[in-house]
Protein backbone atom coordinates (compact mmCIF):
# COMPACT_ATOMS: atom_id res chain seq x y z
CA UNK A 1 0.00 0.00 0.00
CA UNK A 2 0.99 3.32 -0.92
CA UNK A 3 1.79 5.43 3.06
CA UNK A 4 1.72 8.98 0.42
CA UNK A 5 -1.71 8.52 0.25
CA UNK A 6 -2.42 8.43 3.65
CA UNK A 7 -2.78 11.92 4.87
CA UNK A 8 -5.66 12.34 2.10
CA UNK A 9 -7.46 9.26 3.23
CA UNK A 10 -6.92 10.49 6.86
CA UNK A 11 -8.32 14.08 5.64
CA UNK A 12 -11.50 12.40 4.11
CA UNK A 13 -12.31 10.44 6.59
CA UNK A 14 -12.03 13.55 9.01
CA UNK A 15 -14.22 15.23 6.83
CA UNK A 16 -16.83 12.68 6.67
CA UNK A 17 -16.84 12.38 10.19
CA UNK A 18 -17.23 15.95 10.67
CA UNK A 19 -20.24 16.11 8.25
CA UNK A 20 -21.86 13.48 10.35
CA UNK A 21 -21.26 14.72 13.53
CA UNK A 22 -22.07 18.16 12.30
CA UNK A 23 -25.57 16.42 11.07
CA UNK A 24 -26.31 14.87 13.99
CA UNK A 25 -25.78 17.85 16.55
CA UNK A 26 -27.69 19.58 14.23
CA UNK A 27 -30.57 16.70 14.38
CA UNK A 28 -29.86 17.13 18.48
CA UNK A 29 -30.85 20.81 18.41
CA UNK A 30 -33.93 20.97 16.03
CA UNK A 31 -37.10 20.57 18.33
CA UNK A 32 -40.36 20.42 17.57
CA UNK A 33 -43.24 21.33 20.06
CA UNK A 34 -46.84 20.31 19.91
CA UNK A 35 -49.46 22.76 19.79
CA UNK A 36 -53.03 21.99 20.40
CA UNK A 37 -56.03 24.42 18.89
CA UNK A 38 -59.85 23.40 19.03
CA UNK A 39 -60.66 24.81 15.78
CA UNK A 40 -58.47 24.05 12.03
CA UNK A 41 -57.10 26.65 9.68
CA UNK A 42 -60.58 27.42 8.15
CA UNK A 43 -61.05 29.65 11.21
CA UNK A 44 -59.01 32.16 12.78
CA UNK A 45 -58.17 30.34 15.88
CA UNK A 46 -56.78 27.71 13.48
CA UNK A 47 -55.13 30.32 11.48
CA UNK A 48 -53.18 32.29 14.47
CA UNK A 49 -52.12 28.59 15.42
CA UNK A 50 -50.74 27.91 11.87
CA UNK A 51 -49.42 31.75 11.63
CA UNK A 52 -47.92 31.39 14.61
CA UNK A 53 -45.82 28.01 13.45
CA UNK A 54 -44.99 29.17 10.51
CA UNK A 55 -42.93 32.43 12.03
CA UNK A 56 -40.89 30.02 14.53
CA UNK A 57 -39.94 27.77 11.54
CA UNK A 58 -38.98 31.38 9.42
CA UNK A 59 -37.12 32.97 12.64
CA UNK A 60 -35.16 29.58 13.84
CA UNK A 61 -34.10 28.66 10.66
CA UNK A 62 -35.97 25.20 11.12
CA UNK A 63 -34.40 24.34 14.80
CA UNK A 64 -37.33 25.07 16.33
CA UNK A 65 -40.98 23.89 14.67
CA UNK A 66 -44.58 23.82 15.90
CA UNK A 67 -46.79 21.10 15.00
CA UNK A 68 -50.25 22.41 15.01
CA UNK A 69 -52.86 19.96 15.91
CA UNK A 70 -56.16 21.06 15.48
CA UNK A 71 -59.51 19.56 16.64
CA UNK A 72 -58.41 19.09 20.37
CA UNK A 73 -57.09 15.57 18.66
CA UNK A 74 -54.16 15.61 21.41
CA UNK A 75 -56.84 15.37 24.22
CA UNK A 76 -59.62 13.43 22.29
CA UNK A 77 -61.52 16.25 21.29
CA UNK A 78 -62.34 17.37 25.09
CA UNK A 79 -61.36 21.28 24.41
CA UNK A 80 -61.64 21.30 28.52
CA UNK A 81 -58.70 19.22 28.92
CA UNK A 82 -56.62 21.12 26.76
CA UNK A 83 -54.90 22.64 29.71
CA UNK A 84 -54.26 20.45 32.16
CA UNK A 85 -52.72 18.73 29.41
CA UNK A 86 -50.73 21.40 29.01
CA UNK A 87 -49.41 21.91 32.14
CA UNK A 88 -48.96 18.43 32.62
CA UNK A 89 -46.44 18.03 29.97
CA UNK A 90 -48.51 15.85 27.42
CA UNK A 91 -49.17 18.88 25.34
CA UNK A 92 -45.94 21.52 24.99
CA UNK A 93 -47.96 24.62 24.17
CA UNK A 94 -51.38 25.87 22.87
CA UNK A 95 -53.41 28.67 21.47
CA UNK A 96 -56.60 28.30 23.76
CA UNK A 97 -59.55 29.91 24.95
CA UNK A 98 -60.12 31.69 27.99
CA UNK A 99 -63.31 29.92 28.38
CA UNK A 100 -61.62 26.08 27.61
CA UNK A 101 -59.34 26.64 30.50
CA UNK A 102 -61.43 28.43 33.14
CA UNK A 103 -62.54 25.72 34.71
CA UNK A 104 -58.58 25.02 36.01
CA UNK A 105 -58.17 28.97 36.05
CA UNK A 106 -60.99 30.53 37.82
CA UNK A 107 -59.82 33.86 37.04
CA UNK A 108 -60.31 33.19 32.76
CA UNK A 109 -63.67 33.29 34.08
CA UNK A 110 -63.40 37.77 33.95
CA UNK A 111 -64.23 37.16 30.39
CA UNK A 112 -67.46 34.91 30.64
CA UNK A 113 -69.30 37.24 32.70
CA UNK A 114 -72.57 37.91 31.15
CA UNK A 115 -72.54 41.39 29.79
CA UNK A 116 -70.03 42.63 31.32
CA UNK A 117 -67.40 44.25 28.68
CA UNK A 118 -69.39 46.14 26.06
CA UNK A 119 -67.24 46.78 23.20
CA UNK A 120 -64.31 45.73 21.84
CA UNK A 121 -62.07 48.66 23.21
CA UNK A 122 -63.20 47.12 26.43
CA UNK A 123 -61.67 44.20 25.81
CA UNK A 124 -58.68 45.79 24.59
CA UNK A 125 -58.45 47.99 27.50
CA UNK A 126 -58.65 44.69 30.10
CA UNK A 127 -56.14 42.76 28.01
CA UNK A 128 -53.65 45.40 27.46
CA UNK A 129 -54.14 46.58 31.14
CA UNK A 130 -53.81 45.84 34.84
CA UNK A 131 -56.37 42.54 34.91
CA UNK A 132 -54.73 41.72 31.89
CA UNK A 133 -51.74 41.11 33.54
CA UNK A 134 -53.23 39.68 36.93
CA UNK A 135 -54.82 36.94 34.53
CA UNK A 136 -51.66 36.08 32.87
CA UNK A 137 -49.69 35.68 36.25
CA UNK A 138 -52.60 33.53 37.75
CA UNK A 139 -52.24 31.53 34.29
CA UNK A 140 -48.44 31.37 34.99
CA UNK A 141 -49.39 30.06 38.76
CA UNK A 142 -50.77 26.78 37.11
CA UNK A 143 -47.45 25.62 35.15
CA UNK A 144 -48.56 27.38 32.22
CA UNK A 145 -46.78 30.54 30.67
CA UNK A 146 -48.75 32.97 28.81
CA UNK A 147 -47.47 34.42 26.02
CA UNK A 148 -50.04 36.51 23.83
CA UNK A 149 -53.50 37.43 23.47
CA UNK A 150 -55.79 36.53 20.40
CA UNK A 151 -59.13 36.64 19.63
CA UNK A 152 -62.24 34.18 18.91
CA UNK A 153 -64.45 37.44 19.58
CA UNK A 154 -67.78 38.48 21.10
CA UNK A 155 -69.86 35.38 21.25
CA UNK A 156 -73.65 35.93 19.30
CA UNK A 157 -76.76 33.45 19.93
CA UNK A 158 -78.52 31.23 17.70
CA UNK A 159 -81.96 29.31 17.50
CA UNK A 160 -84.30 27.36 14.88
CA UNK A 161 -87.39 28.91 16.75
CA UNK A 162 -87.46 32.43 16.23
CA UNK A 163 -86.12 35.75 17.06
CA UNK A 164 -84.92 36.33 20.13
CA UNK A 165 -84.98 39.73 21.57
CA UNK A 166 -85.65 39.85 25.27
CA UNK A 167 -85.25 36.84 28.06
CA UNK A 168 -88.15 35.74 28.05
CA UNK A 169 -87.62 34.38 24.27
CA UNK A 170 -85.07 32.02 25.91
CA UNK A 171 -87.77 30.31 28.34
CA UNK A 172 -87.45 26.39 28.04
CA UNK A 173 -84.84 26.51 24.96
CA UNK A 174 -81.99 23.83 24.98
CA UNK A 175 -79.16 25.78 24.43
CA UNK A 176 -75.59 24.32 23.45
CA UNK A 177 -72.85 25.66 25.51
CA UNK A 178 -68.99 25.23 26.50
CA UNK A 179 -68.19 22.91 29.38
CA UNK A 180 -68.12 26.06 32.30
CA UNK A 181 -70.17 26.26 34.71
CA UNK A 182 -70.78 29.98 34.66
CA UNK A 183 -72.31 29.65 31.45
CA UNK A 184 -74.61 26.86 32.73
CA UNK A 185 -75.60 29.56 35.23
CA UNK A 186 -75.98 32.12 32.66
CA UNK A 187 -78.23 30.58 30.35
CA UNK A 188 -80.48 29.41 33.67
CA UNK A 189 -80.83 32.74 34.88
CA UNK A 190 -82.05 33.37 31.27
CA UNK A 191 -84.61 30.85 31.71
CA UNK A 192 -83.14 28.73 29.27
CA UNK A 193 -82.32 24.44 29.46
CA UNK A 194 -78.24 24.85 28.83
CA UNK A 195 -76.80 21.65 27.12
CA UNK A 196 -73.22 21.30 28.02
CA UNK A 197 -71.38 19.57 25.04
CA UNK A 198 -67.70 19.76 23.27
CA UNK A 199 -68.06 21.32 19.99
CA UNK A 200 -67.30 18.07 17.67
CA UNK A 201 -71.00 16.62 19.15
CA UNK A 202 -72.38 20.39 18.77
CA UNK A 203 -73.13 20.24 15.01
CA UNK A 204 -74.65 17.24 15.25
CA UNK A 205 -76.73 17.58 18.66
CA UNK A 206 -78.45 20.98 16.27
CA UNK A 207 -78.70 18.70 12.72
CA UNK A 208 -81.25 16.22 14.64
CA UNK A 209 -82.74 18.97 17.01
CA UNK A 210 -81.18 17.36 20.40
CA UNK A 211 -80.74 21.18 21.08
CA UNK A 212 -82.33 24.51 19.73
CA UNK A 213 -79.84 26.65 19.86
CA UNK A 214 -75.98 27.94 20.48
CA UNK A 215 -73.57 30.47 21.23
CA UNK A 216 -70.81 31.35 19.11
CA UNK A 217 -68.39 34.03 17.95
CA UNK A 218 -69.58 34.97 14.06
CA UNK A 219 -66.03 33.30 12.43
CA UNK A 220 -67.56 30.39 14.05
CA UNK A 221 -71.45 30.55 12.84
CA UNK A 222 -70.27 31.59 8.97
CA UNK A 223 -67.34 28.93 8.59
CA UNK A 224 -69.21 25.96 10.01
CA UNK A 225 -72.42 27.21 8.24
CA UNK A 226 -74.21 26.60 11.42
CA UNK A 227 -77.15 27.98 9.32
CA UNK A 228 -77.59 24.57 7.73
CA UNK A 229 -78.66 22.86 10.39
CA UNK A 230 -81.75 24.61 11.36
CA UNK A 231 -79.99 27.98 12.84
CA UNK A 232 -82.34 30.12 11.10
CA UNK A 233 -82.23 32.91 13.70
CA UNK A 234 -79.63 34.88 15.00
CA UNK A 235 -79.16 37.72 18.04
CA UNK A 236 -76.15 39.80 17.99
CA UNK A 237 -76.08 40.68 21.71
CA UNK A 238 -72.10 40.43 22.88
CA UNK A 239 -72.79 38.78 26.00
CA UNK A 240 -69.16 38.13 26.88
CA UNK A 241 -66.13 37.71 24.71
CA UNK A 242 -63.31 34.61 24.07
CA UNK A 243 -59.85 36.16 23.97
CA UNK A 244 -57.87 33.42 22.69
CA UNK A 245 -53.73 33.14 24.83
CA UNK A 246 -51.13 31.88 23.17
CA UNK A 247 -48.87 29.79 26.13
CA UNK A 248 -45.94 26.59 26.77
CA UNK A 249 -45.95 24.32 29.89
CA UNK A 250 -43.36 25.37 32.04
CA UNK A 251 -40.79 22.97 31.69
CA UNK A 252 -40.70 23.15 28.43
CA UNK A 253 -40.58 26.72 28.51
CA UNK A 254 -37.54 26.78 31.22
CA UNK A 255 -35.40 24.26 28.80
CA UNK A 256 -35.44 26.50 26.10
CA UNK A 257 -32.63 29.32 25.87
CA UNK A 258 -33.19 32.86 26.16
CA UNK A 259 -33.31 33.61 22.62
CA UNK A 260 -35.85 30.28 21.56
CA UNK A 261 -38.09 32.07 24.56
CA UNK A 262 -37.71 35.17 23.45
CA UNK A 263 -38.38 33.83 19.30
CA UNK A 264 -41.73 32.46 20.21
CA UNK A 265 -42.87 34.76 22.61
CA UNK A 266 -42.05 37.40 19.60
CA UNK A 267 -43.46 35.21 17.25
CA UNK A 268 -46.73 35.19 19.47
CA UNK A 269 -47.18 38.40 19.86
CA UNK A 270 -46.99 39.26 15.86
CA UNK A 271 -49.79 36.07 15.26
CA UNK A 272 -52.27 37.10 17.97
CA UNK A 273 -51.98 40.83 16.80
CA UNK A 274 -52.11 39.37 13.25
CA UNK A 275 -55.18 37.27 14.00
CA UNK A 276 -56.88 39.40 15.91
CA UNK A 277 -56.76 42.48 13.18
CA UNK A 278 -58.13 39.68 10.65
CA UNK A 279 -60.70 38.82 12.86
CA UNK A 280 -62.39 42.15 13.10
CA UNK A 281 -61.65 43.25 9.46
CA UNK A 282 -63.73 40.33 8.25
CA UNK A 283 -66.19 40.58 11.00
CA UNK A 284 -68.87 42.86 9.02
CA UNK A 285 -68.23 40.51 5.46
CA UNK A 286 -69.54 37.44 7.63
CA UNK A 287 -72.29 39.22 8.73
CA UNK A 288 -73.51 40.38 5.41
CA UNK A 289 -73.01 36.70 4.24
CA UNK A 290 -74.74 34.62 6.83
CA UNK A 291 -77.84 37.86 5.49
CA UNK A 292 -77.39 36.92 2.20
CA UNK A 293 -77.65 32.98 3.22
CA UNK A 294 -81.34 33.86 4.57
CA UNK A 295 -80.73 33.76 8.01
CA UNK A 296 -83.29 36.42 10.20
CA UNK A 297 -80.35 38.65 12.37
CA UNK A 298 -81.94 40.52 15.54
CA UNK A 299 -79.90 43.21 17.01
CA UNK A 300 -80.52 44.97 20.28
CA UNK A 301 -81.67 48.58 21.30
CA UNK A 302 -80.36 50.15 24.62
CA UNK A 303 -83.34 48.77 26.58
CA UNK A 304 -83.40 45.27 24.97
CA UNK A 305 -79.99 44.74 25.69
CA UNK A 306 -80.50 46.44 29.53
CA UNK A 307 -83.25 44.04 30.18
CA UNK A 308 -80.61 40.92 29.65
CA UNK A 309 -78.15 42.47 31.88
CA UNK A 310 -80.79 43.14 34.49
CA UNK A 311 -81.92 39.51 34.11
CA UNK A 312 -78.24 38.23 34.86
CA UNK A 313 -77.29 40.01 37.88
CA UNK A 314 -77.54 37.13 39.73
CA UNK A 315 -75.17 35.34 37.79
CA UNK A 316 -72.31 38.51 38.89
CA UNK A 317 -73.16 38.38 42.70
CA UNK A 318 -72.43 34.46 42.36
CA UNK A 319 -69.09 34.51 39.94
CA UNK A 320 -68.01 37.67 40.88
CA UNK A 321 -65.99 36.11 44.10
CA UNK A 322 -65.24 33.09 42.72
CA UNK A 323 -62.99 35.29 39.69
CA UNK A 324 -61.52 37.65 42.18
CA UNK A 325 -63.08 40.77 43.31
CA UNK A 326 -59.59 42.53 42.81
CA UNK A 327 -59.20 41.24 39.29
CA UNK A 328 -62.63 42.11 38.62
CA UNK A 329 -61.93 45.85 39.74
CA UNK A 330 -59.09 46.03 38.27
CA UNK A 331 -61.06 45.42 34.66
CA UNK A 332 -63.47 47.73 35.54
CA UNK A 333 -60.88 50.37 36.34
CA UNK A 334 -58.93 49.90 32.76
CA UNK A 335 -62.30 49.87 30.89
CA UNK A 336 -62.79 52.95 32.73
CA UNK A 337 -59.15 54.50 31.79
CA UNK A 338 -58.22 54.91 35.36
Amino acid sequence: MNSSRHPTRLAALAAVAAVSLSLSVSAVQARELSVSTVLPDAFPWGQAAEKWAELVAERSDGELTLRVYPNSQLVNGDQTREFSAMRSGLIDAAVGSTINWSPQVPELNLFSLPFFMADLDAVDAVTGGAAGEMVFAAIESRGVVPLAWGENGFRQLSNSRGPIDEPADLEGLKIRVVGSPLFQDTFTALGANPTQMSWADAKPALTTGAVDGQENPLSVFDVARIDQVGQEHLTLWNYMNDPLVFAVNQQVWDSLSEEERTLLRDAAKEAGAWEIEMTREEEPERLAAIKERGVTVTELDEAQHQAFVEATESVHDEWVPKIGSEIVEAARADMQGE
